[in-house]
Formats: structure tokens, C-alpha cells, sequence
């Protein structure tokens, strides 16, 4: 057959490309097919409120190249220095109460922590080098506190105001972004005590705040409080102090240091040899094993959460017998500390190295039970009606743990979440809220906060927000946001699951909001199973609403990214 005349080759050509030109350039709807190639990813920009742990992993995954060369990330940090609440809480003793090992980032591993529970200083040590490590710093402005933040839904974006801190800089202003991400965790807004004439005191000073240049030697201080904070914060004083009193509401656990195996004698801390050290930089893989190891003691620890079984036996025994032998005998005291109706674990167990033993010293310390009704201009007066006189006051009486923002965030139709959270928190598997569109949350209500370190909780949900920006990014995707029967389902499995729980028992805790009988904000399983459930999400369980109004929109042009970059256009027989 041969060749059609070049004459009529020319006709042919010009009448496919009047046909070409005379294909309408949208449909009746107005949609219109997008000039963009099928697997190409939109830009996207990142608001994250906070740079503590949170925000840093977060700007670290999602600055690497090329896999996010799409998206941007800004940050913003009410401090003046990176590190969140290891900037914010320096005071006497503070510590991880989880093996140093194991407080790290995967992809940022330390081997030579001096010791094996390490102290505050070491820990903001150590993410200053992370920040300075991997160049972080430039994705965040630090003296910078978000004070408000609005979901425009015709532009699918969330507007957010900023204030700068320091003195004599520029006024507030706006930033906009596709997502919003809140980082700064619940142990952030600390409170005074709620006690009336708590202003009179002048020398008094709070554990989240604490002022450095305080003198404590030879002087008769007061501590309000008996949590983590407090239980650290008495045996590092104490030494110095010429008198302590301690002014406790509700027995609580004070038992030996998580992963006692690894742990000195007695579950102590103890300090890492140098040659330790040396060998844990030598030998990377040794070093992994011995942290893996330690995980996964620590990950054993859930077992006693649940009600009824015969670890939860074995941490009450062990835990009421090391409390006594501690207390040396003082029954006065074992009887109202030593907690007689609730498990171990209701609040999260504490080491408390040294703690028993300060209060057991009959000489050097006093012990009050008795709730606090007032405080004066000299001390403290008690419901038994003594006056109790002190020089400086410490006030160890934790946060705002409502989980409500400090400032508006408001979703769609207006909503604000602290009117959506009025009576409780609500959100779906602890990161997204129904209503609040493009919205995470970083240690959000009901995560896995009982046991464990918190970082691999936040490397996971990092995991799970990634998969969300991809989405996000390729699809053309505008907004989504959780749909309500799902959060309602995630209640009430969570609620009816709880029940066997631990965290049921009749204690005050952070966990419940400060409450005794309040909702309980935790996880419906282990860290592990956590980790698990959102390895992969659920988009079925959202809410999506498109670029353009159609979710095939992403198909573009006809041509997929792959085949105009030329990379590998016949990957589909590779293997075969």
C-alpha cells in the first residue's frame, strides 16, 4: 500500500487539528481538565505551632529531598530556643523517667548519654544537635507564638496569626497554609494551684517556670504536689534545704525505674562508662541491640494495665512492698501514700529514686495530707486548720491538661475548638477532628501516653500525617477531615475498652484531665498496637472534597509524570 500523497497528508493534519481546536475547553459543569501530569504533586505549605520534639521530627521528614520536594514547612515557637518542654522545665532534678537509649530519634541515634535515665540539660543538649545537625533551624522562627488560626474553605486553606515576642519587632501577622499541624503536645500551659491567696506569697515558684537564680540553701521550703515533677524535684533539694514540707493530695506509685532489668540496682540510674560509650560508637549495630532490648522491656510494661491479670498482680505486689521498704517503717506514711484502691499505672508510674527515702527522714521533713485551703503571705494554712510557715514555696501542681488550645482555632462553619471541646475532647485516633479540615494533631487526645517514650509515637504519626500530604499533594485533594460516625465508633470502642483498664481505677491523673472520674484520654490498647492501627489509614473514614470538583482531576493531561521524566517507563514487567 502506498504512502498517501503528501496533499493529502496536509488535509488530513489539518483536519485533526481543527477538530483538536474545536473540542470545547470544559464541560456543562465548568470543569475543566487541568494541564498537569498524572503522579505530579502540587506545592504544598505546612504550618506547624510548636518546635519541640513534635515540630522538629516533623521539619525533618518532610524537608528530605526529592521525595518532598513539593511541600514547605514553617514553624513557629513561642520560646526563644528549640527543644519544647526540655527548654521549658529546668528545674532541680529534672529527668526523663524513660531510659536515655530510648529518648532519641531513629534517625538521629546518640551513644554516648552519660547515664542511663538522663537529666533535662543533656536532653535539650541533645535536639539543639539535632536541630543544628540536619539544618532545621531554618524551618522555624523561634520568639514566635501563634495566637489564632481560621479555615478558609472557599480557598481551602488555613489563615493563622502570629505575634512576635520579643520587644520592639513587628506587629502580628498572617500566615497561610494548606495544612495545619499542632505540635505542642498537653504538658505545656502550666497553672499555679487554684487556691486562694496563691498571689500573696511573693517567694514561690512553679516547676514548669522555674527561676534559676532561686537560693534554696538553709531555707525552710514548702512543695505543693506529689507527681513526677515533685517526686524528682525533693531528693535533688533536699540536701541543701534546712527543712522540707510536703504537701501532698492523693497517694500515688512510686515504683522502680521502667526497664529495671537494664536499669542499676533497684531499678537506679547509673552512669555509662566510658568505655561503654566508645563501644556503642564502634560497634552501631551492638548499640541498636542493646536499645532494642531495652524497648522491648519497656513495651512488656502494658501487660500490668490490664485489669485482672497476673502481671497487674505482680506490679501491685512488687510496687506496695518497695514503697514500704523505702518509707523505713513510717506507717503514718505508707497508709495515706500507698495507694489502696486503685492499680498500678492509673497515673504513670514514676521511678522516684530517692523521693521515699527524703520523705521518710523524720528530722529534716514533714508530710501533710491534709488538702491546702489558703495560701498566705508566710506559708500555707491546711483543712486541719494549722498555719504551716515557709520561706520559699514550690509549687509541683502540673498543667492545663483539657487538651483545649490556648488561643481560637476555628473549622469550618465557624466552629471553635474550644466550643467543640467544651465538655470533652473528641478526635479520631488521637490526630484529626471532624469539622476542622486539614487539621493534626502531634499527641493529641487519646494516644498512647502510659507507657513508654513518646518519640517513636511521634515518628508513627509523622508516618501517618506523610501518607495524608501525598494524598494531598497528588490526588488534588482540597480538604478532608474525619467523618463523625467514625469518631463516634472510635469512642465507643475506646470507652468500652478502657473499662479493663487501669486507667478506670478511682485515681487523680493527668490522664482523666486532672480528674478523678473524668473521661479517660488514652489509647485503646498498647504502644504497639498503636503503632499498628496507624500504620495505614482509613480514608474511607474521611471526609473529601476536591480541586475542581472532581476527584479524577489529578488524571491531567493524559501523561503520567514518570513517562516525561523518562524514569523507568517500563516498570510494570520488572520481576517478571
Amino acid at each position: 500500500m502506498s504512502p498517501p500523497h503528501p496533499a493529502q497528508q496536509d488535509t488530513l493534519l489539518s483536519k485533526i487539528t481543527t477538530y483538536a481546536t474545536s473540542v470545547p475547553g470544559s464541560d456543562s459543569t465548568g470543569y475543566v481538565i487541568p494541564d498537569q501530569h498524572l503522579g505530579s504533586l502540587r506545592p504544598l505549605r505546612i504550618i506547624v505551632i510548636g518546635f519541640g520534639a513534635g515540630g522538629i521530627n516533623l521539619a525533618h521528614i518532610f524537608s528530605q529531598f526529592p521525595r518532598h520536594n513539593n511541600i514547605s514547612i514553617q514553624c513557629y515557637d513561642k520560646n526563644p530556643e528549640v527543644g519544647g518542654t526540655w527548654y521549658e522545665n529546668r528545674y532541680p532534678g529534672c529527668a526523663c523517667d524513660i531510659p536515655s537509649v530510648n529518648y532519641q530519634f531513629s534517625w538521629h541515634p546518640k551513644p554516648d548519654w552519660s547515664s542511663y535515665y538522663a537529666g533535662s540539660e543533656e536532653i535539650l543538649e541533645y535536639f539543639k544537635d539535632v536541630v543544628e545537625t540536619h539544618d532545621l533551624a531554618r524551618f522555624v522562627k523561634l520568639d514566635h507564638s501563634v495566637v489564632g488560626a481560621w479555615w478558609d474553605g472557599g480557598k481551602g486553606k488555613w489563615k493563622v496569626k502570629v505575634q512576635p515576642n520579643r520587644k520592639n519587632e513587628e506587629q502580628a501577622f498572617y500566615d497561610e497554609g494548606d495544612v495545619l499541624i499542632n505540635a505542642t503536645g498537653v504538658l505545656n500551659n502550666w497553672k499555679w494551684p487554684q487556691v486562694p491567696g496563691v498571689e500573696k506569697f511573693e517567694k514561690k515558684v512553679h516547676s514548669a517556670n522555674w527561676d534559676t537564680l532561686i537560693d534554696l540553701q538553709d531555707m525552710v521550703v514548702g512543695v505543693i504536689g506529689n507527681g513526677s515533677s515533685a517526686v524528682q524535684i525533693i531528693p535533688a533539694i533536699f540536701p541543701k534545704v534546712k527543712q522540707l514540707k510536703a504537701f501532698m493530695r492523693s497517694p500515688t506509685w512510686i515504683t522502680a525505674g521502667f526497664a529495671q532489668k537494664y536499669a542499676g540496682e533497684n531499678g537506679a540510674n547509673f552512669n555509662y562508662t566510658e568505655e561503654q560509650k566508645q563501644q556503642f560508637r564502634d560497634d552501631p549495630a551492638g548499640y541498636l541491640h542493646y536499645r532494642k532490648m531495652v524497648e522491648e522491656e519497656l513495651n512488656q510494661r502494658f501487660k500490668f494495665i490490664i485489669n485482672g491479670t497476673q502481671a497487674q498482680k505482680e506490679a501491685l505486689e512488687f510496687a506496695r512492698a518497695e514503697m514500704t521498704r523505702k518509707l523505713n517503717g513510717r506507717k503514718d506514711i505508707v497508709s495515706k501514700l500507698v495507694p489502696s484502691d486503685y492499680a498500678v499505672g492509673c497515673r504513670r508510674p514514676t521511678p522516684g529514686n530517692g523521693f521515699l527515702e527524703c520523705i521518710a527522714d523524720e528530722e529534716k521533713c514533714s508530710v501533710t495530707f491534709e488538702s491546702v485551703t489558703e495560701i498566705t503571705e508566710k506559708g500555707i494554712l491546711t483543712a486541719d486548720g494549722v498555719h504551716h510557715e515557709v520561706d520559699i514555696l514550690v509549687c509541683a501542681t502540673g498543667f492545663d491538661v483539657s487538651f483545649k488550645p490556648k488561643f481560637p482555632i476555628v473549622g469550618k462553619g465557624g466552629l471553635d475548638l474550644k466550643d467543640a471541646w467544651a465538655t470533652q475532647p473528641d478526635t479520631y485516633l488521637s490526630a484529626t477532628i471532624p469539622q476542622f479540615p486539614n487539621y493534626f494533631m502531634i499527641n493529641g487526645p487519646f494516644g498512647p501516653y502510659g507507657h513508654g517514650s513518646i518519640l517513636p509515637i511521634i515518628e508513627i504519626i509523622t508516618r501517618y500525617i506523610e501518607k495524608f500530604l501525598i494524598k494531598l499533594g497528588r490526588e488534588n485533594v482540597k480538604s478532608f477531615y474525619p467523618k463523625q460516625q467514625a469518631v463516634d465508633d472510635f469512642r465507643r470502642h475506646r470507652e468500652l475498652f478502657l473499662l479493663r483498664t487501669a486507667w478506670s481505677s478511682p485515681c487523680r491523673s493527668w490522664f482523666k484531665g486532672g480528674t478523678v472520674d473524668g473521661p479517660i484520654m488514652m489509647w485503646p490498647g498498647s504502644r504497639l498496637h498503636f503503632f499498628e492501627a496507624l500504620a495505614e489509614p482509613r480514608y474511607e473514614d474521611y471526609e473529601w472534597e476536591y480541586q475542581l470538583n472532581n476527584r479524577f482531576s489529578y488524571f491531567g493531561n493524559g501523561f503520567s509524570q514518570r513517562e516525561i521524566d523518562g524514569d523507568n517507563i517500563t516498570w510494570y514487567i520488572d520481576g517478571v
